[in-house]
């Protein structure tokens, strides 16, 4: 049910009371000027959130790539989290995973003709990005995870939420997991509540709907998590199995122990928990670097089967190399895609939203100037 995942630390709320004076003051500079915030002659949509961690940034972020690279020459700009590098990085397809960051190795991994790069300073990465010596030229700019990075005015803000931690059940830091209050939803364009069990009603979105309180020209809307087919993680090697779709996972009669280290597992444990009673899982805390320790205890848990993992953590185990493994636990090892789909029917108006947006407007949102919810 919604608000399932969340833990409150009661003793912590003096401390998120003080936190919460200084993000409100912060916001106040950037609503009354003080602060600047710079536009960009480009469109730039933010993909980010409330909270901390595990709201699903990257499958959206994939997804509006997916949606715009046929069209634009697209580029994602990330801070690369945890990366052992400093400035502004511009990936490359044999950039290696610890200099960028486990998610943009990743997205550079699936869409090599997409540009990719990394700078904490997001304005800065931004002019870069646009310079003559990036080719093809960029067309459009996708902020992952900036949606406190005030100091750019993305022309669209797209703001998630997951469903079994919505901000209104939510405290702030550190009591809580909300890097903001509450109210630092009226800055998004769109409202996306993410990782929504296949059963929501009607009802229930009503329901979450009128307790946002959305301006007349938010949209809202929702989305769950679709499995694509399982493929190795190292698909070369002697008696390397082939790909499993969901379904042939259905009819598999040996065990699974599924291996994280990503914000929120717990859909992703409970949907494999439902394809065999032999399931296990060994969580790491998020972006963990595995160590060969780590990989020892996984090879202590493993009683047959397959290993599954997700592709952000795929990228992490595999700089790790092949022979880190134990050779039958190496060819075991598969890697689970999660895909976004959107609810009830919604996917093609977003898609509108998004690509009416790039089309007709690139530095302030078409959705807030128009004043109306499409």
């Amino acid at each position: 049910m919604e608000g399932d995942h969340i833990k409150i630390y009661d003793y912590l709320l003096p401390l998120a009371w003080l936190y919460g004076i200084g993000v409100r003051f912060r916001n106040l500079l950037f609503d009354f000027g003080i602060l600047k915030s710079r536009s960009f002659d480009v469109p730039i949509i933010d993909v980010g959130n409330l909270t901390v961690g595990g709201t699903g940034k990257t499958p959206h972020t994939e997804y509006l790539i997916h949606l715009l690279k046929k069209k634009y020459n697209v580029a994602v700009l990330s801070r690369g989290y945890k990366r052992q590098s400093k400035g502004y990085v511009l990936a490359q397809t044999d950039t290696p995973m610890h200099t960028i960051g486990d998610e943009p190795y990743q997205m550079k991994q699936k869409y090599p003709e997409v540009t990719v790069a990394v700078d904490k300073d997001r304005c800065h990465g931004v002019e870069q990005l646009l310079k003559p010596s990036v080719q093809p030229p960029v067309d459009v700019v996708i902020l992952d995870d900036a949606y406190q990075h005030r100091y750019i005015k993305p022309g669209l803000n797209i703001l998630l939420m997951d469903y079994h931690r919505l901000i209104y059940f939510d405290k702030l830091l550190p009591a809580g997991r909300l890097r903001e209050p509450r109210s630092g939803i009226k800055r998004a364009d769109i409202i996306i509540v993410t990782k929504c069990p296949p059963y929501i009603t009607p009802m229930d979105k009503r329901g979450i709907e009128r307790t946002l309180d959305l301006e007349k020209w938010q949209n809202l809307f929702f989305s769950t998590f679709r499995y694509g087919a399982l493929y190795p993680l190292f698909p070369s090697g002697e008696g390397q199995r082939k790909k499993l779709t969901i379904e042939e996972l259905k009819s598999f009669d040996e065990g699974i122990l599924l291996v994280s280290g990503i914000a929120s597992p717990q859909q992703l444990e409970y949907d494999l928990s439902k394809i065999t009673t032999k399931f296990e899982s060994y969580r790491f805390a998020d972006h963990h670097q595995f160590t060969d320790k780590d990989i020892s205890n996984v090879d202590s848990k493993f009683k047959g089967g397959i290993i599954v993992t997700t592709e952000k953590d795929a990228s992490r185990l595999k700089e790790l190399g092949e022979k880190a493994f134990p050779p039958q636990h190496a060819r075991s090892i598969y890697v689970l895609p999660i895909e976004v789909e959107f609810m009830t029917g919604t996917g093609e108006r977003f898609d509108s939203l998004i690509t009416n947006y790039v089309t007709t407007d690139s530095r302030s949102s078409t959705l807030r100037k128009l004043g109306v919810r499409n």
